[in-house]
């Protein structure tokens, strides 16, 4: 690995960009509902319900943009950075009209959808103007969220960050002047809000797109977005349908879950809504170091440096268990003052103070999963974490969750207690997996074959034909 390398692959280096932008993406969040809790808690409720619906929706291009984010990090390790920069045009290029074909189908049918996932009646209205119209714009998350992995897995993990706050101040301030009127905008409510979501992701699509272009050594030209290299696409799925089933099952149990909690009632559902965003104020540091070491053992496995794969994944769990732990201790202690400031409903506030001791069960468990998951995951291992996530989200996270927390009346503590348990189960099935070093141990293998055989891994690179 080159020394240039090996400064732009480290757990620090990658992290802490990472962190910030997943910090400002819960900012944004987190000031979309505390702004529209200022419209109605009927309004946070369909906010919340309607992302849940639209991270279901990205599994269809994450499939294509997550395998190929790994597979980028990869080819960079083994220094086939032609591959690569292949790998970065198909994956936008199927990504992009995936999102068309999204756009399309919530933009016509928002209502209907929202119906038929049981949200209450008196919802419907609030989320048919709502998903329609940031609905209809998912073609610029699938944008954005591609051009944002690629970037990141060539080691630049700083430009998505500039991007993300670029972003977030934008939204903020359209935010704020269409829900209150002010900077001479209309006051529109909801409907505000949607559009400023609409125009932020707009902006951030135009300079991701920037940047992606000049990701690797040879500038990307918009005739290539024609190319389409049958051999590279089909490792791009090998890697990523898995992890597509993966994010499918993750977003869809939620989703399912999400309609349990919807027959629960409009308060329970509020109270979700403003507790996952607690839960991920306290993840994020965790997050950002399992993503980043996530790229880091995908670039070390590439460049056949397993070893040294294998140690990182347990250093970044031995990080960010401390950042995770203490982070849940504050939101615990301070959670039902954060909780007032989104809402002054007594009975939304008992609610979510109830699930806070929950909650630090729950982020270890969460750590865990995630951290030892992404590693499998960067090293190729994917089918393995499909597996266990089809068994453990459908049997305990979902068809538990409904048993406990509808059936028998448990209600959220119910699911909660289902989700702890969701979270525990994968992530000690990948422990014992990533322990056992089954894919670490081909590489290895694979790696002495060729330097016993005279083999040099170095491409000469020549600039594409354009």
């Amino acid at each position: 690995m080159l020394d240039k390398d090996k400064t732009k692959f480290t757990l620090w280096v990658l992290a802490w960009p990472i962190f910030i932008e997943l910090f400002l993406q819960f900012l944004l969040g987190a000031v979309d509902t505390l702004m529209v809790s200022r419209i109605s808690d009927d309004a946070v409720a369909v906010v919340g319900f309607s992302n849940q619906l639209f991270q279901a929706m990205t599994t269809l291009f994450m499939t294509v943009a997550s395998g190929a984010g790994i597979l980028i990090a990869q080819k960079l390790g083994s220094l086939k950075n032609l591959d690569a920069r292949k790998i970065a045009i198909m994956a936008l290029s199927v990504s992009t009209l995936i999102g068309v074909l999204l756009s399309a189908v919530l933009y016509m049918l928002p209502t209907q959808i929202a119906s038929v996932l049981q949200l209450p009646d008196r919802l419907l209205p609030l989320a048919g103007t709502y998903i329609s119209i940031v609905g209809g714009g998912m073609v610029l998350v699938a944008m954005m969220s591609t051009m944002s992995t690629v970037i990141r897995n060539t080691g630049n993990t700083r430009g998505p960050m500039y991007t993300a706050v670029v972003m977030n101040i934008i939204h903020v301030f359209l935010n704020y002047g269409f829900i209150f009127g002010a900077f001479g905008l209309p006051q529109w409510g909801l409907t505000g809000v949607a559009i400023s979501t609409v125009i932020s992701r707009l902006l951030a699509v135009v300079a991701l797109m920037f940047m992606f272009l000049r990701s690797f050594d040879y500038r990307i030209h918009i005739r290539e977005f024609r190319l389409f290299d049958k051999p590279l696409f089909k490792e791009i799925m090998n890697i990523g349908w898995p992890l597509g089933v993966n994010m499918s099952c993750w977003v869809f149990s939620q989703l399912i879950i999400y309609t349990f909690i919807a027959q629960l009632g409009a308060t329970e559902l509020a109270a979700r809504t403003y507790m996952n965003t607690l839960e991920s104020m306290c993840f994020l540091l965790g997050m950002s170091i399992a993503t980043g070491a996530q790229i880091q053992i995908a670039h070390l496995y590439g460049a056949g440096q397993t070893k040294q794969a294998y140690k990182a994944a347990y250093r970044a769990f031995g990080i960010g268990i401390i950042f995770v732990g203490v982070n849940a201790l504050l939101i615990y202690v301070l959670g039902a003052q954060i909780l007032g400031l989104f809402t002054a409903d007594s009975e939304i506030i008992a609610i979510g103070v109830s699930l806070l001791g929950l909650n630090l069960i729950l982020q270890p468990g969460k750590l865990l999963n995630m951290t030892l998951g992404n590693s499998l995951n960067a090293v190729g291992d994917t089918r393995f974490t499909m597996y266990i996530s089809l068994g453990s989200m459908w049997i305990i996270a979902t068809g538990l969750s409904y048993v406990l927390g509808v059936q028998y009346g448990w209600g959220l503590v119910g699911i909660y207690c289902c989700m702890i348990a969701d979270e525990y189960v994968r992530g000690i099935l990948s422990f014992f997996r990533w322990r056992g070093q089954k894919m670490l141990r081909k590489a290895g293998e694979k790696e002495r074959e060729r330097l016993d055989a005279g083999n040099n891994p170095v491409e000469t690179i020549v600039a594409p034909s354009v």
